[in-house]
C-alpha cells in the first residue's frame, strides 16, 4: 500500500478554512480606514465649495483687464493700485471702525442679555421663550429690518416728531440717518444675536456651585461677574466676536442703504467693480480682505483658546 504524504507549507491555510486572527486584522484595517471615510463627504464639500472658488478668486486676481474684456494674464497690476491708493486704506480704516463699534456695543448688549437670561430666569422653559423673543427680528429679511429704520430716524421721522413735540430738540436731528451712526446702529440691530447665542451657550455651561462659593467668599456682584463670569464666557464671547467681525468686514448692502453713499466699505467697494465688470480688481480686493479678516480671527483666536467652547 502506497501513502502518499502532503506536507503543509509554512502561512498556507487549506481551502475552506480562515487564517487565525484574519477577522483582526480587517478589523484593525477598518478603523484605520473608518476616520476617512467618514470625514470624506465634509472634506469633498469644502474642497468643492470653499476650496476651488477661493483658488479661482485668487488666479482672477492677477488677471488684466479693460473697459470691455477680462485678460487672462500673470500681472501684479491689482494688488499695486490698490495697495497703493490712498482712498483703499481709507476705506479699510472706515470698514474696520465700523467693525470696531458694532463689536463694542453687541458685547456689551450680548453680554447683559446673555447674564439676564442664564442667572437672572430660573426657568428653563421661560428662559427658552425670552430667547426665542430675541430671535423674532431674524424671522424677516435683513433688508426690510433696515429699510424699517428710515421712517423712524427720518428727518421727519417718529422719533424727531416726539422729540420736537416733547420740546426736547428745537429741530431735526440730521446724523440719525444717512450717517455713520445710522450704518452701526443697522449693524448692531443686525448682528446682536450672533454675540448673544454663543456667550448665553458658555453662561449655561458654567458651575453654579462657583457663583455660590464666590458669593459665599464675600464678593460683590460686581466681582462675581468679572472674577467668575466673565473669565469664563470667554470662549463664548471669542466665537460672538469672530461671527459679528466678519459679518460686518464683508457687508455691503447696509453701508449703502443706511448711509445714502455717504460712507463707503471695502465690501462695497468690492461691488461697485464688480458692477463695472473689473472682476480681477474686484478679486484682488477680496483677497485682501479675506487676509485681513483672517489676521484679525487670528489675533482672537491667540487671546481666547475656543475649543474649550466646541
Amino acid at each position: 500500500m502506497t501513502v502518499t504524504a502532503t506536507q503543509a507549507t509554512p502561512g498556507h491555510v487549506p481551502s475552506g478554512q480562515t487564517q487565525p486572527g484574519g477577522g483582526a486584522v480587517h478589523a484593525r484595517r477598518w478603523r484605520r480606514v473608518a476616520p476617512y471615510l467618514q470625514a470624506a463627504p465634509l472634506a469633498v464639500t469644502l474642497i468643492l465649495f470653499l476650496l476651488i472658488p477661493i483658488l479661482t478668486i485668487l488666479v482672477v486676481s492677477f488677471w488684466d483687464y479693460d473697459s470691455v474684456r477680462v485678460i487672462p494674464d500673470f500681472v501684479l497690476t491689482n494688488y499695486a493700485e490698490l495697495l497703493t491708493s490712498p482712498v483703499t486704506w481709507k476705506t479699510y480704516l472706515n470698514t474696520v471702525k465700523f467693525a470696531a463699534l458694532t463689536w463694542a456695543i453687541t458685547l456689551v448688549i450680548g453680554f447683559a442679555v446673555a447674564y439676564f437670561l442664564a442667572f437672572h430666569i430660573r426657568s428653563t422653559s421661560w428662559q427658552m421663550v425670552l430667547f426665542l423673543v430675541c430671535t423674532i427680528p431674524f424671522w424677516t429679511s435683513n433688508i426690510i429690518r433696515m429699510i424699517s429704520w428710515i421712517p423712524f430716524l427720518g428727518r421727519n421721522g417718529l422719533l424727531n416728531s416726539t422729540l420736537i413735540a416733547a420740546g426736547v430738540i428745537d429741530q431735526p436731528l440730521e446724523f440719525l440717518l444717512f450717517s455713520d451712526f445710522s450704518v452701526v446702529l443697522a449693524y448692531v440691530h443686525l448682528n446682536a444675536l450672533f454675540m448673544v447665542v454663543p456667550i448665553f451657550n458658555s453662561m449655561m455651561r458654567i458651575d453654579r456651585a462657583l457663583v455660590e462659593a464666590a458669593r459665599d467668599a464675600g464678593a460683590a456682584g460686581w466681582q462675581v461677574v468679572w472674577n467668575v463670569i466673565l473669565p469664563l464666557s470667554k470662549p463664548g464671547i471669542a466665537i460672538g466676536s469672530i461671527f459679528v467681525v466678519t459679518l460686518v468686514m464683508g457687508d455691503f448692502i447696509t453701508v449703502r442703504l443706511m448711509s445714502g453713499g455717504q460712507s463707503a466699505s471695502i465690501g462695497l467697494m468690492i461691488a461697485n467693480e464688480i458692477s463695472l465688470l473689473q472682476y480681477p480688481a474686484a478679486a484682488a480686493n477680496a483677497v485682501i480682505l479675506l487676509a485681513v479678516v483672517l489676521l484679525m480671527v487670528a489675533a482672537m483666536l491667540r487671546v481666547v483658546d475656543i475649543r474649550k467652547e466646541l
